[in-house]
């Protein structure tokens, strides 16, 4: 099942049993956009997710206007042949551009078929291009093959959410596994809700 706005009013339905979600959903259902990061080339949605970590939201918005600018018009391989030095002046580091091209290098030849794959199996080949962790994996499921019930323990912003409207965090794995265990199978939908809580500095 994949997120779309028919599955996003079936799970806003399901969700609004947690009160708390419920308080969320009656706040921002109309301004949740399933596809604000999508990008229908891989390669470059990857590259911004690698862009996006452990910056913050505003950094990474700026960063990854500048790559824009840099690569546009340009093929994956005039990306890759990029010197770092050129890649670095848009104010990342040197081992994210190694990570970018990776990236891109891997999309050169790759022939995995990422739209029917499992979203254990997207993880499992993502993870094999250096660069690409578990958190960069989860949030292609989400926001490219748009997958509907995945929550990342491994996003910060999600779970001091969860802390502010819940007051659960991770030294509570019992009580916090239940609690996204009780979102499924809409675990995606309600990762978008509480992402705009935190944005929006808005909590039950």
């Amino acid at each position: 099942m994949e997120l779309n706005p028919q599955t996003l009013k079936k799970a806003y339905t399901f969700l609004s049993k947690d009160e708390r979600l419920k308080f969320l959903i009656d706040k921002f259902s109309n301004e949740i956009d399933i596809t604000e990061r999508y990008n229908d080339s891989y390669p470059m949605a990857l590259a911004f997710l690698i862009i996006e970590q452990q910056v913050s939201f505003r950094a990474a918005i700026t960063i990854k206007k500048r790559f824009i600018n840099k690569v546009s018009n340009l093929s994956n391989d005039e990306i890759i042949n990029l010197s770092d030095e050129d890649l670095q002046s848009i104010g990342i580091s040197y081992r994210k551009v190694e990570y970018i091209k990776n990236v891109f290098k891997y999309f050169k030849n790759f022939k995995y078929d990422f739209d029917n794959a499992s979203n254990d199996d997207v993880v499992k080949e993502l993870i094999k291009i250096k660069g690409i962790g578990i958190w960069s994996a989860e949030m292609f499921l989400i926001f490219v093959l748009f997958r509907i019930n995945i929550f990342s323990k491994g996003d910060l912003a999600l779970m001091n959410s969860v802390k502010m409207n819940y007051n659960i965090d991770k030294k509570q794995p019992d009580i916090l596994n239940e609690l996204i265990n009780s979102w499924s199978p809409y675990k995606s939908v309600a990762s978008l809700l509480l992402w705009k809580s935190i944005e929006e500095d808005f909590f039950y």
